[in-house]
């Protein structure tokens, strides 16, 4: 295969898992923040156990690609043998506080972006900015510094970091074994926690994005490991993550000439696009704005604590919330978990009105 058919079906297939993502976010209002705030404000759980759903079908589906010698997961990103534990922690906590500010996560961004909401478009910006500030960038220097404290868990004696090849190293069990053992349990529990209540249930169009967005993410380690394998020009293996794409994606716009789009460029593009079709087909299309000031503001600080918080953490909520969750890495779950924190923590910010106020909310409701 020719450098440029690889790179076409890496660019149409990513364009194409967009397109369906974009289009199932805006139909069914699938919206991490949004799960959260519905969580701990009304305790309805229901968009929670959508984004739940999702990642039990990435792993399923992910797994089942691997043990079937389709895929390779292990040379995905988030499974290197070097353990970002810091960085998970403060990126995820960064990221989670600043999507509450900013109306939604990364891909959320795109999302209403395409339905029309020029809030977005701003975010998306300063999110992409931010971002590559992080990656290569002045903020790159302090990226640097929080990676010198990264474990090197080949010296332990472990080729990644699967949590379930861990706990099978650290009892004495083969770690094929408990890597599968892992993964089912993992994904049964999550299906249990899902349909064991009613009100979800009932909630067609949150099962229906909690399958499909879940299979996109298997969808892109198929283009990128299968469709665009090639021994001699290979693709690198990945899947729907949106924190780097958005900086990319800028820098793709500014610098056209000799640009190549990959897999996260062309995803972002098809997400907008399915986005704006569907408001369109649905009559949901709105041109929002600003209401003040103090809007935007607090929209701009979000963009910047998920550019930045996104970029050391290694992924979103969805890049490690949903595509990382599926490869069972202990680096994703613990971005994923403070990418919760930091969410809790910005949702009660903004019902209390001060940080410290959250703060203690926090704490006496615990």
């Amino acid at each position: 295969m020719s450098e440029l058919a690889a790179t076409t079906i890496v660019g149409l297939g990513g364009f194409g898992i967009g397109l369906v993502f974009g289009a199932v976010a805006q139909a069914t209002n699938f919206c991490t923040m949004g799960a959260i705030s519905d969580l701990v404000l009304m305790g309805d759980g229901r968009r929670f156990r959508a984004w739940l759903l999702a990642i039990a079908v990435a792993i399923i589906g992910t797994q089942a690609l691997h043990f079937g010698g389709v895929i390779d997961i292990n040379k995905a990103i988030y499974l290197t043998p070097n353990l970002g534990w810091l960085g998970a922690i403060i990126g995820g906590l960064m990221f989670g506080f600043g999507m509450t500010q900013a109306g939604g996560c990364g891909s959320r961004t795109l999302v209403r972006l395409g339905a029309g909401n020029l809030k977005s478009l701003i975010v998306a910006v300063g999110l992409g900015i931010f971002a590559y500030t992080t990656l290569r960038g002045l903020l790159a220097l302090a990226r640097v510094q929080i990676e010198t404290t990264n474990i090197d868990l080949a010296r332990r004696g472990l080729t990644n970091q699967n949590i379930g090849e861990m706990a099978g190293a650290a009892i004495g069990l083969p770690t094929g074994m408990t890597r599968a053992v892992v993964a089912a349990a993992l994904a049964i529990l999550l299906l249990v926690i899902c349909f064991k209540d009613a009100t979800f249930r009932r909630s067609a169009s949150n099962i229906v994005a909690g399958l499909l967005i879940g299979l996109t993410v298997v969808g892109g380690w198929l283009i990128t490991g299968v469709l665009a394998a090639d021994e001699f020009n290979p693709a690198q293996l990945a899947s729907i993550t949106f924190v780097a794409p958005v900086g990319e994606s800028l820098q793709y716009l500014m610098t056209f000439t000799g640009s190549t789009i990959n897999f996260g460029i062309a995803v972002v593009a098809g997400v907008i696009v399915g986005s704006f079709l569907t408001a369109v087909a649905t009559g949901t299309f709105r041109v929002e704005s600003f209401a003040d000031r103090n809007d935007l503001v607090r929209h701009l600080g979000g963009a910047m604590l998920m550019g930045t918080g996104g970029v050391l953490a290694l992924g979103c909520t969805i890049g490690q919330g949903i595509t990382g969750m599926s490869t069972l890495a202990l680096g994703s779950l613990i971005a994923w978990l403070s990418i919760l924190g930091g969410g809790y923590l910005g949702v009660r910010y903004l019902e209390e009105g001060s940080l410290a106020g959250a703060v203690r909310g926090v704490f006496a409701r615990g």
